[in-house]
């Protein structure tokens, strides 16, 4: 029984090192994102979002995805972006953190990457409320990724509320 426990923690040790460092690549307006690919569990196409009442501007509401109701974050509006409307591009990656379960509306999904942790540098000093979400930025030849600090994004303030409203549903 014990040879069994380890070799399912040794397979476990092994699979988070082979994400170690890898992230998926998305756009905004015309910026680079990306974000630890250990927390995407999936990415669908765009689709039909309950609006719940009372919920910030960027919450767009909840979808059922096979059974789960979850909360669906624009990431534009999170970000202080202009809203722009959905097309054949627009995905909706989930995230899961601690068990929770999220959904974010992206422009267009682009790669997962490797970037090494001596590519990364530390986010500007900005007084921007949104630079709590920024881990760094990722440097990919000429081009800079920023970075998003998932765990926290996920664990604003704003989220509890949309998890209740998801919950009621």
């Amino acid at each position: 029984m014990s040879e069994v426990l380890e070799k399912v923690q040794s397979t476990k040790q092994t699979e988070s090192d082979a994400m170690e460092g890898k992230y998926l690549t998305f756009m905004l307006a015309s910026e680079g994102y990306g974000l630890e690919i250990r927390h995407v569990t999936e990415i669908i196409g765009i689709q039909s979002v309950t609006n719940v009442p009372d919920m910030p501007e960027h919450v767009k509401g909840v979808v059922n995805l096979r059974g789960k109701v979850i909360p669906v974050i624009d990431v534009r509006l999170r970000f202080h972006l202009s809203e722009r409307e959905y097309d054949e591009r627009t995905c909706i990656v989930v995230v899961d953190v601690d068990d929770r379960s999220v959904g974010l509306v992206v422009d267009k999904v682009s790669e997962v990457i490797d970037i090494p942790l001596s590519d990364i540098e530390p986010p500007p000093m900005s007084g921007s409320s949104s630079s709590r979400y920024i881990q760094g930025m990722g440097k990919i030849g000429e081009q800079v990724t920023i970075l998003l600090d998932i765990d926290r994004f996920i664990r604003d303030e704003d989220l509890s509320e949309a998890e209740c409203a998801a919950e009621a549903v």
